[in-house]
């Protein structure tokens, strides 16, 4: 790949990262970016955000802007934003208008930027906010600010140049923004945690310019295949009607733990996992534990009143049990765990086993269980008030004690809580149950 590094004269902090980055890279060492790319430098006079079509004087398949940040608080940061406007084009570009975005890039330089960033500087993505906008090659801005003081610091200029040539974009999954600041917190702290790179993010102060036009605009400049609202930074008819614009323009809405879960799995597995446990269940929701990589998902049928009265029974045990298994759970409703799993069909059969195994242990430790041939027979006792009443017990605080295990004492006489208890049992029928035990 071609890759054009662009910095304005004008600009302190650009030509810092500049002389960084030459520095660096005449020093030798390891750096992917110089290993597996064709670098070239280029220095401007004016502005970097009035360059419009700058891309057609370089050689170039993507170009990395470095240069200054500017904000009325002054705080040390170090960030990184594609350019674009969607409304009105105060700091160059056309309005209503979107550069092409390079999100796997964004995603691998923000990462390095918050491992190297020098101590009170604050890492992050900035929204989508200037130009130029008139480029036909992917492009990103990588910024530090926000005072003559950081443009000029060299602690701030070498930490941007490394994170630069230490780029190594993964497999991302692509994203674009709704809401929050301008500097994009939960969007950055997405990146920062999975594999979800966002391309153009919109601020929720103008989250009412954007229309099924500059939406579509949006995903496309960056090959989105998913989105993301940060839903506590709007109200809910703005929410509702960006849903519906997403829903309309078929582009999937991930939610944060959606995009952590899915960062294990390849794309098109993850959406064939969904595609399946649509299939299982309509409407249900997927929770993936420790399936990861790529494969062709099945489905694995346990025992239904086996799943259900483990879950009754130790939830929390049992959710952790599923976290080192290779497996999808799903939820639908007040249903917190179906008895339908998710896995790779080449590991079917012993995700079938270790389910069976977590679910059969659980119970012989929490419930009244005994194993009666292929059987596991749960007795369940419990406080009969029928049997209080006809031991003369008045209903209140003494049907509480006998309840909770203790004897009370009516008119002299003893009265025990096996005296008022109804027992009933369960049999599920499990073959080959021994195996399980």
């Amino acid at each position: 790949m071609r890759i054009a590094l662009i910095n304005s004269k004008q600009d302190i902090a650009g030509a810092a990262i500049r002389h960084h980055l030459r520095t660096l890279l005449a020093a030798g060492g390891r750096w992917p970016l110089a290993e597996h790319h064709l670098l070239t430098f280029h220095e401007i006079d004016g502005r970097l955000i009035y360059q419009e079509q700058v891309d057609e004087g370089v050689d170039a398949d993507l170009i990395i802007f470095i240069s200054r940040h500017s904000s009325a608080q002054p705080t040390p940061a170090l960030t990184v934003h594609v350019t674009g406007n969607y409304e009105a084009a105060d700091l160059g570009g056309e309005p209503g208008t979107l550069a092409p975005a390079a999100p796997a890039w964004m995603h691998a330089i923000l990462r390095n930027l918050a491992a190297r960033a020098p101590e009170g500087y604050r890492v992050s993505y900035e929204v989508t906010h200037h130009g130029p906008t008139a480029l036909a090659t992917p492009s990103l801005f990588v910024e530090i600010g926000s005072t003559a003081t950081e443009w000029a610091d060299p602690a701030a200029g070498r930490a941007v140049a490394e994170s630069i040539l230490s780029a190594a974009p993964l497999e991302t999954i692509n994203l674009i923004g709704f809401g929050g600041t301008h500097y994009a917190v939960r969007q950055t702290g997405i990146a920062l945690s999975s594999r979800g790179a966002f391309g153009h993010i919109v601020p929720t102060r103008q989250i009412g310019a954007i229309n099924p036009g500059l939406l579509r605009m949006m995903q496309e400049a960056g090959s989105a295949v998913a989105a993301y609202i940060d839903k506590k930074s709007l109200s809910t008819d703005q929410i509702g009607r960006i849903e519906r614009m997403l829903d309309d323009a078929g582009i999937l809405l991930l939610s944060e733990s959606e995009i952590l879960a899915a960062s294990g799995l390849e794309w098109a597995t993850y959406l064939a996992v969904r595609a399946l446990a649509e299939e299982i269940a309509p409407g249900s929701r997927i929770h993936i534990h420790d399936l990861t990589g790529e494969g062709t998902p099945v489905a694995v049928r346990i025992i239904p009143d086996l799943i259900e009265e483990t879950v009754k029974t130790d939830k929390s045990g049992f959710l952790n049990g599923l976290d080192p298994l290779p497996a999808v759970h799903l939820s639908n409703g007040s249903t917190e765990v179906l008895s339908t799993f998710i896995c790779f069909e080449n590991g079917s059969s012993r995700l079938a086993s270790d389910i069976t195994t977590l679910c059969v242990k659980l119970l012989l430790i929490c419930k009244n269980a005994v194993i009666d041939g292929d059987h596991l027979v749960l007795r369940k006792v419990r406080f009969d008030p029928e049997k209080a009443r006809r031991h003369g017990v008045p209903k209140g605080p003494l049907f509480a004690m006998l309840a909770g295990g203790k004897a009370v004492e009516i008119e002299g006489r003893k009265i025990t809580p096996d005296a008022v208890q109804t027992t009933s049992a369960k049999r599920i029928h499990i073959p080959g149950l021994e195996r399980y035990i």
